[in-house]
């Protein structure tokens, strides 16, 4: 992915989170009625839609992995029944004034409905392995497996998920391109320079005042290998009461040891410009590795391959979204 780290030891905080062997039952008991597993993540699935997007090779704008990655989103929302699909096309040039040629994809579902709730992934990939350990390969593209094709994985089997079992509320599946392209030099004065297809997309939201999401979810490298997932500080500073709600909810369905309840570094990422927007907007993201103490070893690396994607990791996740999504509620 292209973020930056910042703001980091400095702003942890931690909490406790209650567990015990009659929350355990409870849980068994509610998961065994439908009310903490609505609808079945499969890890598999998902897994196998991050696969496919890999063996397009690196999804770089204007690239033969590109449009083909384009068509296969596509091409599956279609077959998950998404009630709209738009692509909205652009051109723009990256920080090197390279021009691109852009799409961000969304997918409605339950239009009709003015509550709803955005979920976001970026489809593109880094055209330089620039954190590479091996300095021959920095100007290599990045094969994109978490960095790009697991928010993207997650997304389309939550797409399968509303396909055979509606949800209550409306749900936009947001697919940005242009994120990956930025500067990677500081993260002061380049922040501009990254999520190029999120920056067009708010100048251009399809919505009015009636009909604007609730909130959104931002979905980033999310199927790393044992990953931990922290509040992010930027998504906490401006959307806590999302944060406590979905960190809630893995905690309910027994994922605490993925979602855990700290804060750590703000990051230059999609939700920053939703969130601008007006749309409170978290980012789940792996951004404490404890070898790194940011992201993942393999960020921007060309190692960042099918060999370290987790489908427990991906399962955690995925369910958590979709029990969020789910557990929404229509206004009355």
């Amino acid at each position: 992915m292209k973020c930056i780290h910042f703001v980091l030891a400095l702003m942890l905080i931690s909490a406790m989170s209650c567990k015990g062997d009659g929350n355990k039952a409870k849980t068994q008991v509610m998961e065994e009625q439908g009310a903490i597993f609505p609808v079945k993540f499969s890890a598999d699935s998902a897994y196998n839609y991050v696969k496919a997007q890999v063996d397009f090779g690196p999804r770089i704008p204007d690239s033969e992995g590109h449009a083909a990655c384009k068509e296969y989103i596509v091409s599956q929302l279609r077959r998950f029944g998404a009630d709209t699909i738009v692509e909205q096309n652009f051109t723009t040039a990256n920080y090197l004034g390279t021009g691109m040629s852009l799409t961000n994809i969304m997918a409605r579902y339950n239009p009709e409905q003015d509550d709803r709730i955005l979920l976001v992934a970026h489809w593109d990939t880094r055209p330089w392995a620039d954190a590479d350990p091996d300095v021959n390969k920095r100007n290599t593209p990045v094969p994109g497996a978490n960095d790009g094709a697991s928010g993207v994985g997650v997304l389309l089997e939550l797409a399968r998920n509303f396909n055979e079992k509606s949800p209550e509320i409306g749900v936009d599946l947001l697919f940005v391109d242009g994120e990956d392209s930025g500067n990677s030099s500081s993260w002061g004065s380049s922040e501009e320079t990254w999520c190029l297809g999120t920056q067009y997309w708010v100048k251009h939201m399809p919505y009015v005042a009636e009909n604007t999401p609730r909130y959104g979810i931002l979905l980033d490298m999310v199927g790393g290998i044992d990953a931990k997932f922290y509040r992010e500080y930027l998504s906490q500073e401006y959307a806590e009461n999302i944060n406590d709600k979905v960190w809630g909810n893995a905690s309910a369905a027994g994922y605490d040891k993925y979602f855990l309840n700290g804060v750590r570094g703000g990051i230059t990422d999609d939700h920053i410009f939703i969130n601008r927007a007006g749309i409170p907007c978290i980012d789940i993201i792996e951004c404490s590795h404890p070898s790194t103490g940011s992201f993942s070893p393999v960020w921007h690396t060309v190692s960042d391959d099918m060999n370290h994607i987790d489908k427990a990791t991906l399962k955690a996740v995925g369910q958590t979204v979709a029990n969020t999504i789910y557990n929404e509620k229509i206004s009355k």
